[in-house]
């Protein structure tokens, strides 16, 4: 059968995972027209979502079988492969898994921030049931999620990615496709890597500015009309941190968990990384001592722990 042209091609879609980030992706699909079931082992994120939204939500991964599409939005890509997969080993039990029920000719896009190697592996085995795997991981945070707005990385063949951009255009405002399946979960980790030492080194500076005697916010200033200028310098320490808010939607876990991921790329492609080495020992440090649950921004408040000194409107500390 001759597929339709892109345009006019309107998917049946399953989503799973309907979190933080989940929640609003799916959302902007919905907005944007599409047949689409939601999914969540927690029935309180499923309800949230139905509250929200026209969309159904299904009761188990059965009810996904006749999906064209589905996306998984998920903790990692251990999750992702219990999805599609299931779940087998002397300890675990046996669970339904979603290969089993989709038809083949379907596609599965991964917009969780997965392993690239993994995601190979994992493509390998879904086309081995006539199943298309896609990598097309997110950045952005929720406020971004919600707005449609997120940028998104895309790895895969180079005509199933054309052929979903109406589902990407959707939840994002810009797609990248980056290469081969594992692409843009590679990209994803190496973009965190870059953004989890711009957000310490800006914190840094900050508090050794602080103590000195220079104002928090006109260091900000500066540092966003000059050199110093990054993504955290610009979205996260007026809004999160001097706020003492700490509530951008991305959790310090999450950002460990990537940093793992392309210190393990690292060294998968036998690359040296010692700057990167040692980002991640501070970033998991951090992790260790603050409570379970922080936001990545929560950061800040270990290195002012370390300092004695707090970046807040309070000019005593």
């Amino acid at each position: 059968m001759t597929d339709p042209p892109l345009n006019d091609w309107r998917p049946r879609v399953g989503f799973v995972g309907l979190g933080r980030m989940g929640r609003p992706m799916a959302g902007r699909l919905v907005r944007a027209g599409f047949s689409l079931t939601g999914y969540d082992v927690d029935p309180a994120a499923a309800q949230r979502f139905r509250s929200n939204t026209s969309a159904e939500t299904a009761a188990s991964l059965a009810h996904l079988a006749t999906s064209d599409v589905v996306i998984t939005m998920l903790a990692d890509g251990d999750v992702v492969r219990q999805v599609l997969l299931g779940v087998t080993g002397a300890t675990a039990p046996a669970a339904p898994a979603l290969i089993d029920v989709l038809r083949p000719g379907a596609i599965v896009i991964d917009m969780s921030s997965s392993a690239p190697i993994e995601t190979r592996r994992l493509g390998a085995e879904l086309a081995a049931r006539s199943v298309t795997l896609l990598d097309a991981p997110v950045s952005g945070g929720v406020a971004r999620a919600e707005a449609g707005t997120l940028s998104i990385m895309a790895g895969g063949e180079a005509s199933t990615i054309a052929r979903c951009r109406p589902l990407l255009d959707a939840i994002g405002d810009r797609v990248f496709a980056t290469g081969p399946l594992g692409s843009g979960h590679a990209l994803k980790a190496l973009n965190n890597l870059v953004s989890a030492a711009g957000l310490l080194a800006a914190a840094e500076a900050l508090l050794v500015g602080r103590r000195f005697g220079l104002d928090q916010n006109v260091m900000i200033d500066v540092f966003n009309a000059s050199t110093a200028r990054n993504n955290s310098t610009e979205n996260k320490f007026k809004q999160f941190v001097f706020s003492r808010r700490f509530s951008s939607g991305f959790s310090l876990a999450l950002m460990v968990k990537d940093l793992a991921t392309a210190l393990d790329l690292a060294d998968a492609t036998a690359t040296p990384a010692p700057f990167g080495a040692r980002c991640r020992a501070l970033w998991s440090t951090a992790a260790a001592e603050l409570e379970d649950g922080a936001d990545h921004t929560a950061v800040v408040q270990w290195l002012e722990r370390l300092a004695g000194t707090r970046l807040d409107t309070d000019r005593s500390g």
